[in-house]
């Protein structure tokens, strides 16, 4: 049974702790010029950002809907050597610092790079520098959390529903899609709200891989760094933005991780 009232040493660490995280929001909310804050958000520099932003976010999360979704599939369903590695690899991204993810990308994606070169010589395409250079480091980034998510859904799934909608003579993809997805929807859905929620928020992987071009591949993110260098309320405000849509996200997700009212 829970305890009514923490001890009181509990109590005050776990006010500090949550004073740690509460304070800069407000030092946040404080600094933000209301009065001014349509004319700020209408700013170009500001719509283009968001335009970029909400371009790179969502083709992150396509990206990872398409390649995520099977690679979830495989680490939770099937057996083979290198597996643990494979995870490893997989959810990198979530500890690595993300300046270092992007020069990874450049390196192997750049025009000298491994990959970078030939994919230009095939298609003309180059990639750093570029929205499709944004979208691929936003992806880069932001995947794993759908991978772990996903993955954990299809582990934690009672298989014997699948097996015995196959025994009544569903084909797998009949399975798939009238049994596992459904099942599995919440998380899905979860994972892909994280993944967006990430890549809008993406910072270092974008700025090294992408560059900062304004009207080309300055997301918020990055307009909020440029602006921290001149323009302070065009940065609160976009920096409120990205507050605000983070916090959305979260509080929308708490039942699936806390089973939260």
């Amino acid at each position: 049974m829970t305890r009514r009232r923490p001890p009181f040493v509990l109590a005050f660490l776990a006010c500090v702790g949550a004073a740690f995280f509460v304070a800069p929001l407000l030092g946040l909310v404080a600094r933000t010029p209301w009065s001014d804050l349509g004319e700020v958000l209408g700013r170009e520099v500001v719509g283009d950002a968001l335009r970029l932003s909400l371009v790179t976010s969502l083709g992150a999360t396509i990206v990872a809907l398409f390649l995520g979704l099977p690679l979830a599939w495989v680490l939770a369903r099937f057996e083979f050597r290198g597996r643990a590695l494979l995870r490893g690899l997989v959810l990198l991204p979530l500890v690595l610092p993300p300046v270092v993810g992007g020069a990874a990308l450049l390196f192997t994606f750049g025009r000298r790079g491994a990959l970078g070169g030939p994919l230009e010589d095939l298609t003309g395409l180059v990639l750093p520098f570029s929205i499709w250079g944004a979208i691929l480091a936003a992806s880069f980034v932001a995947m794993p959390f759908l991978v772990i998510t996903v993955e954990g859904a299809l582990r934690n799934l009672d298989q014997r529903y699948e097996g015995a909608a196959a025994s009544l003579g569903a084909s797998r993809w009949t399975v798939l899609r009238r049994v596992t997805l459904p099942m599995i929807g919440p998380s899905l859905v979860s994972g892909l709200l994280l993944t967006w929620a990430r890549a809008l928020g993406e910072f270092g992987a974008t700025i090294t891989f992408a560059g900062n071009l304004p009207g080309r591949t300055q997301t918020l993110p990055l307009a909020v760094f440029v602006a921290m260098e001149g323009d302070r309320d065009a940065a609160v405000a976009m920096s409120l933005l990205l507050v605000l849509v983070s916090l959305a996200v979260l509080v929308t997700l708490r039942n699936r991780w806390w089973g939260a009212r």
